[in-house]
């Protein structure tokens, strides 16, 4: 019985992986659990003897200042006088009769070792893979249940949703798959380990083992973007001015993006030189659609990019895929157009801008005209300008170019204090409605770019600091008027 006690710990660590004496433990914390149906309220111990194999059950009482639970606890005068040298803390064994399992007992035990078994399993599990998440990982498939796949690692077992496979891949039991290692989650119930082909990481450990200069460090993958099964983009910069950076991942006549596409079932990799130059970049991105014009716009993070007719759904790409996969590459949101709606769209803001400058200025036509020639396309541009990029405009001098900048602040200063027309959103208040609010601080705050109401609910109270006329306390008071105008407390 000793002797199969032991054989049985050996066999189980065996086939679970784990080491012998957690298994002899769990044996031990078993035995424990099933004794006390047998002793009531003694604190039992279990021991297993790691060379014969025997059980010894023993009763635990321990010395302590004062007794509470005299079945288990022991005075110090009572355990001086079994152990002289006894101490508060020292445990006194007395052996007990081994037990007998019953049905219930014996259920409750391989309950205990089960449950010991399935937490070393899935503290090994973690600890195996958790170093590994991002790495690539090969196993054979175990089984597949309702689309999903379950992948033996050898050491542990994973698993691919369906959403983690490429579009119209199978496998069947047996099949060797290679995927990325996307996550590993320690849950109650076992330890679970995701595995894709899908990720983007799969494209970028993929070309990491076909180039070289990649494991080098000469050649650095700065972005991926990938519409799984169908096609990727990666951006690629070169750490060596004598290195091309796509020709290094395309190979020699193609050998090695075009082992990375066999790896993928066929899916198409577009390989991108990766440059500071926002413009450049987006143009390399839409490859192989040729653009005509790019217009950046830094503030609201846009690039608006003009093509002709022929290359607008190259551009776009089947069901927009280029422009998205474009846009995920680069982080700009990108803006498709036909030369002719640019132009169009150019021509609206020119005569907009003109507009404006007649109206906001007091100047002819031909004066507005030479500013928007010069880069000048609203109210703000010349109000906050450099006077000096006013002054170089042909025709005009530091006085004049002053003169322009004040009518300009002064125009955007009237915008913002113009009271709300049965048009406007019935909520709409100006900076005049706020109290306390006067011309001569609403013309401070509109040299600081605050026009609206909105603005300055944005603002804190350093930003207006220095303003003549308003002191601290009556600033923030100011910011809270306009943030309650603004419903930021509705």
């Amino acid at each position: 019985m000793s002797v199969d006690m032991m054989q049985v710990a050996e066999a189980v660590a065996r086939e679970k992986a784990v080491d012998c004496e957690l298994v002899i433990e769990a044996m031990e914390q078993a035995i424990k659990t099933a004794a006390r149906r047998t002793y009531g309220n003694k604190v039992v111990d279990a021991k297993m003897d790691r060379d014969t194999g025997e059980i010894a059950l023993s009763h635990v009482r321990t010395v302590v200042e004062e007794v509470e639970d005299e079945e288990n606890e022991l005075t110090l005068e009572a355990g001086k006088a079994l152990q002289a040298d006894a101490e508060l803390g020292t445990e006194f064994r007395e052996p007990l009769a081994p037990i007998e399992l019953g049905r219930i007992a014996a259920q409750t035990a391989k309950q205990v070792i089960n449950q010991k078994i399935r937490e070393a399993e899935r503290e090994r599990v973690v600890a195996e893979y958790e170093p590994r998440v991002g790495e690539l990982i090969t196993g054979i498939v175990k089984r597949v249940e309702r689309g999903n796949v379950y992948v033996d690692l050898g050491r542990g077992e994973g698993v691919m949703y369906r959403e983690d496979l490429l579009p119209r891949e199978a496998y069947r039991q047996g099949d060797r798959v290679r995927a990325y290692l996307r996550e590993v989650r320690n849950q109650p119930k076992g330890a679970l380990v995701f595995l894709s082909r899908a990720d983007a990481g799969m494209v970028l450990r993929l070309f990491e083992q076909e180039v070289p200069e990649i494991q080098d460090n000469l050649i650095t993958i700065q972005a991926i973007s990938r519409d799984p099964g169908s096609r990727s983009k990666i951006a690629v910069i070169s750490m060596d001015a004598g290195i091309d950076p796509v020709g290094a991942c395309v190979g020699m006549r193609g050998a090695r993006v075009q082992a990375v596409v066999n790896e993928l079932h066929g899916e198409r990799v577009d390989i991108i030189e990766w440059t500071e130059d926002p413009a450049a970049f987006v143009v390399n991105a839409l490859a192989p659609a040729e653009i005509d014009r790019v217009l950046v716009d830094e503030e609201s993070n846009t690039i608006e990019v003009a093509v002709d007719e022929e290359n607008l759904a190259i551009a776009i790409g089947r069901r927009g895929q280029n422009v998205r996969l474009a846009s995920e590459l680069t982080g700009w949101n990108i803006e498709l157009m036909t030369t002719g709606e640019e132009q169009e769209k150019r021509a609206e803001e020119i005569g907009a801008a003109k507009e404006a400058f007649v109206a906001g200025l007091d100047v002819d036509a031909d004066f507005a005209d030479l500013l928007v020639t010069e880069g000048f396309m609203s109210l703000a541009d010349l109000a906050y300008c450099e006077v000096t990029d006013i002054a170089a405009v042909e025709g005009l001098d530091d006085d004049l170019a002053l003169e322009i900048q004040k009518r300009a602040r002064n125009a955007l200063l009237d915008q913002a204090l113009q009271k709300p027309t049965e048009d406007d959103d019935e909520n709409s208040v100006s900076l005049l409605d706020l109290p306390n609010m006067t011309r001569e601080i609403a013309a401070q705050l509109a040299e600081r770019n605050l026009l609206s109401v909105e603005a300055l609910a944005d603002a804190a109270g350093d930003d207006l600091e220095g303003i003549e006329g308003l002191e601290r306390e009556a600033a923030d008071a100011l910011i809270i008027a306009a943030r309650e105008a603004s419903g930021w407390f509705e």
